[in-house]
């Protein structure tokens, strides 16, 4: 998360050449289960009436859980108090010390599968395969999506022939049907995408994310 930082010795955008995308991971809105709500709204609605009340768990400062809070609270008119945790949150999540995260999907699915934490939705643009049942908090929140996404990139000057060839092989490794499968079961989306495309989507979400941390007024640890 670059842009929480005021002075690097190097312009991501300017210096790295996108090569492939990789992978996408949502994460869940996830409460602890005392919190009185069970759908987005709901919590939207107790977020209003308790402003400033309600503690929002992460590892730390520019974590998924992080931004994907900060940009719930822009987009839902709401202030989620965030505490960022240097060792695990779970032990203050499930005592109720905080009521919520936007954890990613892989670490979430057994609190929610064994009922010790609540999921309300997922970040991402669509439902996600392995917990079908919950809704996109975009359902509620038009535009909303978050994920954590990784991705290949070279230094600028790397010849367009190797990253073409670069792109085509990760590309092809991603169609593989048994490692495909396997990126989606560990809750995550395979993210093949045209070098173009790539460039295209890192530049928006460069821009998207900053508008977030101005918002948010948050700086790297």
């Amino acid at each position: 998360m670059w842009t929480l930082y005021d002075t690097l010795n190097f312009n991501f955008i300017r210096d790295i050449q996108p090569v492939a995308g990789i992978l996408r991971v949502p994460a869940v809105m996830m409460i602890n289960p005392a919190v009185p709500a069970s759908t987005v709204p709901e919590f939207i609605a107790y977020a209003k009436a308790n402003p400033g009340k309600i503690n929002m768990s992460s590892p730390g400062v520019g974590s998924i859980n992080h931004v994907a809070g900060e940009l719930f609270n822009m987009m839902a008119g709401v202030k989620l108090t965030h505490i960022p945790y240097r060792s695990s949150q779970f032990p203050d999540l499930l005592s109720g010390q905080v009521q919520i995260t936007f954890n990613p999907l892989p670490s979430s699915l057994d609190f929610i599968r064994a009922g010790k934490l609540r999921g309300l939705a997922v970040t991402s643009a669509m439902r996600s395969d392995v917990l079908p049942n919950l809704p996109t908090i975009g359902q509620f929140l038009a535009g909303y999506e978050a994920t954590a996404w990784f991705g290949i990139g070279a230094p600028k000057a790397t010849p367009s022939a190797i990253v073409a060839t670069l792109n085509k092989m990760i590309n092809a490794a991603l169609a593989d049907a048994q490692f495909k499968g396997r990126l989606i079961d560990l809750g995550g989306e395979p993210m093949p995408l045209a070098i173009a495309d790539f460039s295209a989507f890192i530049a928006s979400e460069t821009d998207k994310w900053a508008k977030v941390v101005k918002f948010s007024g948050a700086k790297a640890e």
